[in-house]
Parts: structure tokens; C-alpha cells; sequence
């Protein structure tokens, strides 16, 4: 559960290696692989090519290897987009509570889940954005740039017609239908960005200070995603500024959804023209071996990945593995809201939890960085599913709570520490997915599935790790 819907993509980072034959692929959680190639000659145009990581029988080794406070304005850059590519983001996981108080059906809460799909699916659109572009503008930019000016102005053009498609205008219920278009593209638009930050990331900073664009990644996000939800939540709250921000009771907040798109809006068009014309690529990038090919080529390679027996099997387990989670992850926030705990003060409840979403990623890293980094999550299961029903039960106990002049500090304390814990186990084991009807069934049965996957499902999971190098490794045929 969380105070919010949060869905949040972390960054995969590439590690330097020797592509004379092969090449290190990773990403996320899977366990080390590459494809086996007896050509050096990498395929594909000459346009689509750039040399991501120095090659290490070519480079120049008399280059001494620069500190972080050399490269600190890139590292800034880097933080700052990130910190825009969270305000999407945010958004977006603030519209459920909002239409949550406004009496929308569960059915609609889950169609609206679809506007977090393109962060799940951008991999099937990265080889287009990694290998078209225009070559003097730069490869990132050339799709940085327009995206976050598209963003900008779509932005703009939202908060001219989100009070309509919420019903705040004219009374009526709120346009389930065009919100999810409108936000799905709004994600769309934001999973492109993604991509081409992630990816200058790699030749923005040397390859001694590359590792530091995790962090701009998972510090950037969080506050993005706290700006865009829980700020907005607060500031739009009349109850919230009436209490706490003003002297003089009015009743509205401070700024509305329209107020807050236009401004930030605005910012994003300002700072993706000084991005445009102050910041440029990095050109002391060895023409070498090439980590990406041509988009055919590309694409190609991709499904040959997918449809090898190991990393089917990881997909589809990772992909079953949170069903248990659903309840709790997806529906625990509405409910309470639905009970009358204000949204305002669930959004605010995650103030507490963002030093710990960042702390929390550099403890538990000590046990995934191993050649065992599943076990973390096999043995963390059970605990988060208990929560879920914890949760249920917290569901079922709200209405008792007197709550005539509000709720008393101590639920809310409660809340917190539930919340807390599940952010334990969230790092430790998944993430979530979306919202179903009937909640307090929905949440035993999730949990009996839950542990009917950990009991014989979990197995095969940590088998995985014992699978060779070989397992994972793409073979190319040219």
C-alpha cells in the first residue's frame, strides 16, 4: 500500500567491459548475459552507430580518471532530469485519489491503471529511440529535446481541459475514458524521455563516475514523484491549506491541477531550451566497438533474447510474482480514502518515507550485488504478503476509529508504520500492479495465491541462479 498509486522504473546501468566478442547485457534483476559473436564487425549502418563505453584496448590510458566534483554539472543535469521526469509521474499517481473522492468506481480506478503501462513497455520502443537521430544535434538530444518540449506543451494544453475531464466544471462524473488516453500519453511521452536520459547518462559521465547516474536516477525520481503527488495534494487540499497555510479559510487550495500543469509546463519548456542550447554531448567517445546496431538488427536480437528457456521462464515468473501484492499495493490507499481519511494526509504520510526509499536501496544492495541476488527476494515474500492482510484488517478498523474532528494521531501512526514496513518489504520483493474489485476477498485470495507461487513457484525462481553463463548468452548468427 501506499498513500499513492507509485509506479517507478529504476534505471538499468551498463557495466564497461571488453566488446571484442561480446557483449555484458543487463538489466534489472537478470543475472549476467551477452551474445557470442565470432565476427568483431558489429552490423548495422554507419548513422546508427556511437561508441557508448571507451574500449578498453583502445583507449587512453594516460588520461588520468576525473574526480565527481569535475564532472558535478553533469551529475547536476542528470538529477535535475530526472527530477522532471518525476513529475509525470507523480501526476498521474495523484488522479486515483482524486477520482477516488469523487465516488469512481473500482472498475474505473483499474482502467485507469493503464496509463503506467508505457514505463513497463518503453523496452519495445528503446531500439528506435537508441538508433535514430540526428547525427550534429547529438544522438540524446535529438530526442530529449523535442519530448520534453512535446511534454511541455502538452502540458500546457492539459491544464486548459483537465477541469472538464475531472467534472469539476460542470458537475458531471469525470471522463474515465479520455483521462486514461490523455494520461496514457502523458506516460508515453514521459517513458521517452526516460529512455534518452538513461542513455546519455552512460557518455555524459566518465566511466569512473558513470555509477553515480543510478543515484541521480533513484534520488531524481523520488523527488519528482514526491513534488507531483504529494506537494500537489497538499497545496490542493482547501481542508490542508485552510489549517496549516492560512490565516483566512477559502475554499479552495492554493493551486488547482490546472494551475500546477501550466506552471510546470512552463518549466519545462525554459529548461529544455538551455538544455538545448548550453549542454552538449560528449564527444570524446571512442569510434570502437559499438554497443547498439541497427534497429532491424536490434529488434531481431531482442526476441532472440526473450525466447531463450532461461530468460522466458525468469519473464514469466517475474511477471506471476506479484499477483499476491495486488491487493495491498493497489487498493489499501482508495479504500481508505473511501472510508473518509482525508488524501491529503495519506499523501503526506509518504513525507516520512522518502529518506527511507533512499537509504533503503543502499542496505539491502549488499545482498543483491552477490551471485545470489534472488534469495533477497524469495525470503522477503511471505512477510510482504502477511502485510496484506495486516492491511485488510487496518481497512476493516478505519471506520471504528472516532473521527469526528479528524482521525487521532494514533492511527495515523499506525498507518505509518504499516506503510513503513511495506516499503521494507516492497524493496526487498516487487512492485505493483493494478486494482480489482472486492476488496477484503481480494485480499485473502491474493494472499493464498500469493504463497501457492512462493511454495512452488519460488523454487524454480532461485533455481535460475544456479543456471550457467551459457543460459543467458544469445548466440549470433551472421
Amino acid at each position: 500500500m501506499s498513500p499513492t498509486i507509485s509506479h517507478k522504473d529504476n534505471s538499468r546501468q551498463r557495466r564497461p567491459g571488453n566488446f571484442s566478442h561480446s557483449l555484458d547485457m543487463k538489466s534489472g534483476p537478470l543475472p549476467p548475459g551477452g551474445w557470442d559473436d565470432g565476427h568483431q564487425e558489429l552490423v548495422g549502418g554507419e548513422g546508427d552507430r556511437e561508441a557508448f563505453l571507451r574500449d578498453t584496448g583502445t583507449g587512453d590510458v594516460s588520461k588520468p580518471p576525473r574526480s565527481c566534483r569535475a564532472e558535478l554539472s553533469s551529475i547536476l543535469l542528470l538529477l535535475f532530469l530526472y527530477v522532471l521526469q518525476g513529475i509525470p509521474l507523480g501526476l498521474a499517481g495523484s488522479i486515483p485519489l482524486i477520482l477516488q473522492s469523487k465516488n469512481v468506481s473500482y472498475t474505473d480506478q483499474a482502467f485507469f491503471s493503464f496509463v503506467f503501462w508505457p514505463f513497463s513497455l518503453k523496452l519495445l520502443w528503446a531500439p528506435l529511440v537508441d538508433a535514430v537521430y540526428f547525427r550534429n544535434f547529438g544522438r540524446r538530444k535529438s530526442w530529449l529535446v523535442p519530448t520534453q518540449y512535446i511534454l511541455g506543451l502538452f502540458m500546457i494544453y492539459l491544464s486548459t481541459q483537465v477541469d472538464r475531464l475531472l467534472g469539476n466544471t460542470d458537475g458531471r462524473t469525470p471522463d474515465v475514458i479520455a483521462l486514461t488516453v490523455t494520461f496514457f500519453l502523458f506516460e508515453f511521452l514521459a517513458a521517452t524521455q526516460d529512455i534518452a536520459v538513461d542513455g546519455w547518462a552512460l557518455t555524459m559521465l566518465s566511466r569512473e563516475n558513470v555509477g553515480y547516474a543510478s543515484t541521480c536516477n533513484s534520488v531524481g525520481q523520488t523527488a519528482g514523484y514526491f513534488l507531483g503527488n504529494v506537494l500537489f495534494l497538499a497545496l490542493e487540499s482547501a481542508d490542508f491549506c485552510n489549517k496549516y497555510l492560512r490565516f483566512q479559510p477559502q475554499p479552495r487550495g492554493i493551486v488547482t491541477l490546472s494551475d500546477f500543469l501550466f506552471f510546470w509546463g512552463t518549466v519545462f519548456l525554459i529548461t529544455t531550451t538551455l538544455v538545448a542550447l548550453l549542454k552538449k554531448e560528449n564527444k570524446e567517445v571512442s569510434v570502437g566497438k559499438e554497443e547498439t546496431q541497427g534497429i532491424t538488427d536490434t529488434y531481431k536480437l531482442l526476441f532472440a533474447i526473450i525466447k531463450m528457456p532461461a530468460v522466458l521462464t525468469f519473464c514469466l515468473l517475474i511477471l506471476t510474482a506479484k499477483i499476491g501484492f495486488s491487493a495491498a499495493d493497489a487498493v489499501t490507499g482508495l479504500k481508505l480514502v473511501e472510508e473518509g481519511v482525508p488524501k491529503e494526509h495519506l499523501a503526506l504520510l509518504a513525507v516520512p518515507m522518502v529518506p527511507l526509499q533512499i537509504i533503503l536501496p543502499l542496505i539491502i544492495s549488499k545482498y543483491t550485488a552477490g551471485p545470489q541476488p534472488l534469495n533477497i527476494f524469495y525470503k522477503a515474500m511471505p512477510y510482504r504478503l502477511l502485510l496484506g492482510l495486516e492491511y485488510a484488517l487496518l481497512v476493516w478498523w478505519t471506520p471504528k476509529v472516532e473521527h469526528q474532528g479528524g482521525f487521532p494521531i494514533y492511527y495515523y501512526i499506525i498507518v505509518l508504520l504499516s506503510y513503513a514496513l511495506h516499503q521494507l518489504c516492497k524493496k526487498l520483493g516487487g512492485s505493483c500492479v493494478t486494482a480489482l474489485d472486492g476488496y477484503y476477498v481480494e485480499s485473502i485470495i491474493c494472499v493464498f495465491i500469493g504463497f501457492g507461487w512462493w511454495f512452488f513457484l519460488g523454487p524454480k525462481l532461485k533455481k535460475l541462479q544456479d543456471e550457467g553463463p551459457s543460459s543467458w548468452k544469445c548466440k549470433r548468427s551472421n
